[in-house]
């Protein structure tokens, strides 16, 4: 049998377990797994099912301590509080209230490498602030959904470039900058462009009881050593070699958590670990079928197939695919996305630097958590400000995700220029004034729309 027909049985039996038996992802990946391999007269590969499964072991225990981490600062009420001192600041400050939002959406993601993770924690806590500024509920929802998939990006945690590097032999190193440079002006750009025409200050009378509440009066300083010490074993790890040893990001994150059940409310930490696993299970089940997927490809030469038929494409029809392939199967799945398209699709680039190519690559992919059927992102958000229909999201996420994939074509392209660049001192200190220029132009072309426009409309 061909290895054409080979991944075509794999693909339509994944699709068919997802949509007519309506099987977990993770499940649906398995069992296109066990198909593709009878298919390929490999028989039921036990061996090479249960390897593909603990491929991808680290992002899972990755995963599954971030998950822990995220739990107990909110348990313990640090995310209210740090939410809450943020608008307590900035509610005057609608434009820096308006970006330390978009921040705060991210940040779950940046910690678990999950979109959905960002959605339904800080996401919940800051729509009321950006409803409160004056965005209508829909933009608001594009807002967190735009977010929390910039957040899945950005360091220190992408799952999609650690599924890429797992698929290449190439270590999760030397990622945090390009991954900033893939994620943070993608934020400010698309917060400004949807929000900044409607924002006002915000009445703390008017929002109080949909506000987060401080609990830095209760608990004093100390409730923010979880993020204390998760910043010095990072950092440290990387600035000072010599004193702090290389204890890894799951050990990182579990010692960071140990010492939120000390600083803050009263917790369980057994029960809040059961919470967090039990809520990071669906992620973690694709990447083991993820792993099955990509180690019986390989074993029938569906991967092989898959890799010289984007080498033999030509750099126009190539970079075509990667903008409108990568997104559209993410629907399934953007972590199925990264592994299937995103592995090939940087073997075929290997004349660029592979860093920022799968930072790139990573970019694209996550916006198949804005594709529909599934659209996690999208679906979530519109659930968090009262939406039902949540396509009345994604018409405000159309033009965003375009402009992301652009931006995320533009970086592959010119990987080897932007490594060399930020590779020196003086290139570096021109990224961050070009950065900063940017984000100068952004403001003030806002500014001029508003002017333009002529009013602004404001929800209540």
């Amino acid at each position: 049998m061909t290895l054409t027909i080979v991944f075509l049985f794999m693909a339509v039996t994944f699709v068919l377990g997802v949509f007519v038996l309506r099987l977990p992802i993770g499940l649906a990946l398995v069992l296109a797994s066990v198909v593709g391999a009878l298919a390929g007269g490999e028989g039921f590969p036990l061996r090479h099912l249960v390897e593909g499964e603990f491929g991808y072991l680290d992002s899972i225990l990755i995963i599954a301590s971030a998950m822990v981490f995220m739990k107990v600062i909110q348990h313990s009420g640090l995310l209210d509080t740090i939410a809450r001192k943020i608008i307590d600041h900035l509610h005057d400050k609608p434009v820096l209230l308006l970006l330390s939002m978009m921040i705060m959406i991210m940040f779950p993601g940046m910690i678990t490498g999950s979109s959905t993770a960002a959605v339904l924690t800080t996401g919940s806590l800051v729509a009321p602030v950006l409803i409160g500024l004056g965005i209508p509920r829909a933009k608001s929802a594009a807002i967190i959904a735009m977010g929390a998939i910039y957040g899945m990006v950005a360091p220190p945690v992408n799952i999609p470039v650690m599924i890429i590097g797992g698929g290449i032999d190439m270590p999760y190193v030397g990622f945090s900058l390009p991954l900033l440079v893939a994620s943070l002006p993608l934020a400010v750009t698309v917060v400004i462009m949807i929000g900044y025409s409607y924002v006002r200050k915000v009445d703390l009378t008017e929002l109080e009881c949909q506000l987060p509440v401080s609990y830095q009066e209760i608990y004093g300083l100390k409730l923010y050593l979880p993020i204390v010490v998760l910043v010095v074993l990072m950092v440290g790890e990387k600035m000072l070699p010599e004193v702090f040893p290389s204890f890894g990001l799951s050990l990182v994150f579990l010692l960071a958590s140990l010492t939120g059940v000390f600083t803050g409310r009263r917790l369980n930490f057994f029960k809040v670990s059961w919470e967090a696993v039990h809520d990071a299970l669906p992620v973690m089940g694709i990447l083991m079928g993820v792993g099955m997927f990509i180690q019986i490809m390989t074993l029938t030469g569906v991967r092989g197939t898959l890799v010289i038929l984007c080498l033999a494409l030509p750099s126009f029809l190539l970079y075509l695919g990667i903008a409108t392939s990568m997104p559209l199967f993410g629907a399934i799945s953007s972590y199925g996305s990264a592994s299937v398209l995103g592995v090939p699709f940087v073997l075929a680039l290997l004349g660029q630097n592979e860093i920022l190519t799968a930072s790139g690559l990573s970019l694209i992919a996550g916006l198949g958590d804005l594709m529909p059927p599934t659209a996690l992102a999208g679906i979530f958000a519109a659930q968090v400000v009262g939406i039902d229909n949540y396509f009345k999201v994604l018409k405000y996420c159309i033009w965003p995700a375009i402009l992301t994939a652009v931006y995320g074509i533009i970086i592959i392209l010119n990987a080897s220029a932007i490594m060399q660049l930020f590779s020196t001192v003086t290139g570096g200190l021109i990224g961050l004034a070009v950065f900063f220029g940017y984000l100068l132009l952004i403001v003030a072309l806002a500014r001029v729309g508003v002017k333009l426009s002529g009013r602004k409309e404001v929800v209540c």
